[in-house]
């Protein structure tokens, strides 16, 4: 090689290090530049996408005109889902789709709302003449007027109906049917001889639907969440949500990287997004527009009796001969079963046996795994069986005292039952971060087989946040629960549906019966055809003497029990 060529090469690799200096230089700078957006993490696996939201430039003019407002629920947008899944969200919300009604004018008038006190239900003559037997069916007609007085014409209220005999401690749920004209049918098999009262409650004028409807729309995050970020002597709260409005402040993603399922916090000032230690339940902030609040008054129209316009009750008389023996049936009239003498009686072909002592749940569940998963209302049940199994050890004593993880064991005879609450969004008043764990992922952990029983309850805690949320969380679980069965057949699942609770005109704005009603209708869809089993605590609350709680009385969550041990133990 000449001296020429040396010096040739000696000039190249001088530039090739130069370049790669300049090009290590520019990586750096634009690294530097960026990391605020680090501390967001990637959203691949999230089900919701954050639109960013803009606002007039602070250098604008005063006498500039304010850039129009975002969408109301422009801030939290689902990603789009796979084809299948998009179909299945698409027929859920048809299913689930409330009658159109006008909107409200404004200002709103309550004179021209719905008003229990005006209306009226009235029994319509049985088909067979004067003569009401066992294995009939009563059909009611309700007719719906304002506070004028003057009739509705158009349907959207919301009811609860059920046929009920207090003496015999017998009780069923009936069947509401909008005409979409201001008068709805309810209707109700005759499922036990004597007397029979007809109770009819409106719970929520159709106006009051608008109302929840878009609050469930435009304000996603009126329930507030904080975590609170720790690090040595420094601490931070920030605000918490499936979906957060945009500002200048940074914002952690802690969605779960297995399941896909959002949660996101503020960034705190001072501390990095892994400091996280808790969340929490902060408080809401409901707003309401103008004379909202009057939608919403207890004994005026919320949760109120309609008076019938004649007799309330009909006489029952026994079964035809020739008519077949409802109890027999498969699920014909409607309804998954009904109380006599305080006992839950299935219509759906599975016989419910009594479990009356501790030593009869004992012997069903020797040998059992069950495990616990969900909301406090299914909390419940690991509690009973905790007072239940008296030979059972409770493990894991000091764990938060609503959410656990809870385990109680039985040595004698084999029986290992727990509880672990669902992950975000979680009303509860506190739950350290490492106790937020998923469904899905609890199920994906599971062996399965046939001694194992999983037990799931999860609606509750999602009524103030969109239906799309709620979906793709049960489409997860539902993912998680056929790989389950698919490599343990012999597994047992059952799922309790929602129960009705109690409702205040504030607790009505975020956790109304009528959200109840969308995610159980979600939840039994979701879950048709797979190889579970149903506890109907929907029915079983409503038809039920007890007033309606959240956390349902000890006679109602014993029926719920003696169901699913019926399931394990079908003797």
């Amino acid at each position: 090689m000449g001296l020429k060529g040396f010096i040739s090469n000696k000039v190249n690799m001088k530039l090739m290090k130069g370049c790669a200096i300049l090009l290590l230089l520019t990586v750096l700078f634009f690294i530097l530049r960026n990391m605020n957006l680090l501390e967001l993490n990637s959203e691949e696996n999230s089900t919701i996408v954050l639109k960013k939201v803009t606002s007039a430039p602070s250098s604008a003019p005063p006498t500039a005109p304010p850039t129009a407002p975002p969408e109301p629920d422009a801030f939290c947008t689902f990603k789009p889902l796979s084809s299948a899944d998009a179909e299945e969200e698409r027929l859920l919300l048809d299913s689930i789709a409330w009658p159109e009604t006008s909107p409200l004018p404004a200002p709103f008038l309550l004179n021209q709302t719905s008003d229990p006190a005006h209306s009226t239900f009235t029994i319509l003559p049985g088909r067979g003449g004067v003569e009401r037997h066992v294995g009939d069916q009563l059909e009611v007609m309700i007719q719906m007027y304002d506070f004028q007085g003057n009739p509705k014409k158009s349907g959207g209220d919301f009811f609860l109906a059920r046929l009920h005999n207090r003496a015999l401690e017998a009780g069923v749920a009936g069947r509401v049917v909008d005409h979409l004209n201001g008068s709805y049918s309810a209707v109700f098999p005759l499922l036990w001889e004597g007397s029979a009262q007809v109770e009819v409650t409106l719970v929520h004028s159709s106006e009051a639907v608008k109302v929840l409807h878009r609050l469930n729309r435009d304000h996603p995050d009126r329930v507030l969440f904080k975590s609170l970020f720790r690090s040595g002597s420094i601490s931070e709260s920030t605000i918490c949500n499936v979906c957060l409005r945009q500002t200048n402040q940074p914002q952690c993603n802690f969605t779960d990287l297995r399941t896909g399922e959002p949660w996101f916090c503020y960034k705190p000032k001072k501390l990095s997004c892994d400091a996280r230690m808790s969340h929490v339940r902060a408080g809401f902030n409901v707003r309401l527009e103008d004379n909202e609040a009057k939608l919403f008054q207890s004994n005026v129209n919320l949760k109120v009796f309609i008076q019938a316009s004649g007799p309330a009750n009909v006489t029952v008389l026994p079964q035809r001969k020739e008519q077949p023996t409802v109890s027999q049936g498969s699920g014909k009239s409607g309804v998954s079963g009904y109380y006599y003498q305080g006992v839950w009686r299935s219509l759906g072909g599975t016989k419910v046996y009594q479990f009356n002592n501790s030593s009869a749940i004992s012997q069903c569940l020797k040998g059992k795994v069950v495990h616990v998963y969900g909301d406090s209302t299914i909390r419940q049940w690991f509690e009973y069986f905790k007072a239940s199994l008296p030979d059972a050890k409770e493990i894991n004593r000091n764990k938060p005292k609503l959410t656990g993880p809870y385990m109680i064991w039985d040595n004698a005879k084999n029986i290992l039952v727990t509880f672990r609450v669902h992950g975000p969004p979680l009303s509860f008043i506190y739950v350290p971060i490492s106790e937020l764990h998923y469904i899905a992922n609890e199920i994906d952990g599971l062996v399965g087989g046939t001694d194992t029983v999983v037990v799931i309850s999860i609606w509750a805690h999602f009524s103030p946040f969109p239906i799309e949320l709620y979906i793709r969380r049960l489409q997860s679980i539902r993912r998680a629960m056929i790989r389950l069965l698919n490599r343990a057949p012999g597994t047992l699942v059952v799922i309790k549906t929602a129960n009705l609770r109690d409702v205040t005109p504030s607790v009505s704005l975020n956790y109304s019966n009528w959200y109840t009603l969308q995610k159980d209708k979600v939840l039994r869809a979701v879950f048709k055809g797979l190889n579970i089993r149903l506890v109907e605590a929907w029915e079983m609350t409503l038809a039920h003497h007890l007033p309606h709680n959240i956390h349902p009385g000890r006679p109602i969550i014993k029926n719920e029990i003696d169901v699913l041990l019926s399931y394990i133990c079908p003797q």
